[in-house]
């Protein structure tokens, strides 16, 4: 091996050790604090509190899932849902549950050719409609796995709290595809929960995210962000939550369970869609979420040079057991406090591939402005 190849290859080593040391920070610092964080809640405060729902052509969903929230245990609590321009039997379903509960209201957008919207409108229509200043967000496929879901997402509020970050995962199912979506979910919500606990938060997920009214127009809405097919919860977040009037929730029976995507194309629209709001994230957390996933390509890209030219590999092979070791510990552990079994034995093939998904998926969509004004 030449002088220069021993330079290059020292080079690599630089980076190989760099990057596992950005590694272990994110899994140390942020991600284990997920674990170990305490929530700290006052279960004698029950304010009264608006549950959002945007429908549009979920009649079936609406009919397993909504009796779930329309059941919580609470004393006070309306459930509005916005009937955006359906076309199924979503009329039918809900006039049968307003018979049946009367803290459901119903919102209805009538479909107009010459008018065309996104989820953002029929979400707003939704907080216009509410009555109360604590607003508690979940999607139309999405089920809370417990009656003590609204109990414990509003015992959070107090006059310093505008914001109330849940954990929204995936109905568990067979396939890997339904393995990768919850590992995806799994791996965000390590990192949005964990950077919020440490004072930085800067996203939250719709299926499972409460936050002021007053709030909400005091900011001007969704402001400059209106036109994006996504963003009705991650954006908003972003724009207006800090370190001291932000909490996180996510104890047992917190949750909120989605129907996943049944299929890979399905899926991959989906994910396109969410990652149309990462270009207008704040600076500083578009440098932290990029940091991760680049690392990680560096961490592997990096041993694998280093392991073919055996260039101090024993040192090499050393720091990736006390990488593995600290992954899997943390990934274990967190695992089992937000309730998702199963995906441990996949955690090295996923953690490999997902920056590699997920920059691909992202690339396609630059430039593209199929999506605009689209509801979903």
């Amino acid at each position: 091996m030449t002088g220069q190849e021993n330079s290059y290859i020292f080079i690599t080593f630089i980076i190989f050790l760099f990057s596992a040391a950005i590694q272990l920070f994110y899994y140390l610092f942020y991600y284990l604090k997920v674990y170990l964080y305490k929530p700290v809640s006052n279960n004698t405060i029950k304010p009264a509190v608006s549950i959002i729902i945007c429908a549009r052509n979920e009649g079936e969903n609406l009919r397993k899932f909504l009796p779930s929230v329309l059941e919580q245990d609470y004393p006070d609590y309306e459930v509005i849902v916005v009937n955006d321009c359906s076309e199924d039997n979503s009329y039918l379903v809900l006039g049968n549950y307003l018979l049946q509960y009367p803290h459901l209201k119903i919102s209805t957008v009538n479909k107009d050719p010459k008018f065309t919207h996104n989820k953002k409108f029929a979400q707003f229509i939704g907080i216009k409609a509410a009555n109360n200043d604590i607003l508690l967000f979940t999607d139309a496929d999405c089920q809370p796995e417990s009656d003590r879901w609204l109990e414990g997402m509003a015992s959070h509020f107090s006059e310093k709290t505008d914001f109330v970050l849940g954990y929204g995962g995936y109905i568990q199912k067979k396939g890997l595809l339904n393995k990768y979506i919850r590992y995806d979910c799994l791996s965000i919500a390590m990192q949005y929960l964990g950077m919020a606990i440490r004072g930085i938060p800067y996203m939250g997920v719709g299926r499972n995210l409460a936050y002021r009214r007053s709030l909400f127009f005091v900011n001007s809405g969704y402001g400059s962000h209106n036109h994006l097919i996504s963003g009705d919860d991650d954006l908003f977040v972003n724009a207006n939550a800090t370190k001291t009037n932000t909490v996180v929730e996510f104890r047992e029976g917190t949750h909120t369970r989605s129907v996943p995507s049944s299929g890979l194309k399905e899926w991959v629209i989906q994910k396109k869609r969410h990652l149309t709001t990462a270009p207008y994230y704040r600076f500083r957390d578009k440098i932290r979420l990029i940091t991760e996933p680049a690392t990680r390509i560096l961490f592997y890209s990096s041993l694998i040079v280093l392991l073919c030219s055996r260039f101090m590999w024993p040192l090499a092979v050393s720091v990736l057991g006390i990488r593995l070791i600290s992954q899997y510990t943390i990934f274990f552990l967190i695992q089992k406090k937000l309730n998702e079994p199963g995906l441990l034995q996949y955690l090295l093939i996923f953690d490999i591939f997902s920056p590699v998904i997920n920059g691909i998926l992202f690339l396609s969509n630059t430039g593209s402005k199929s999506g605009r004004n689209r509801w979903r």
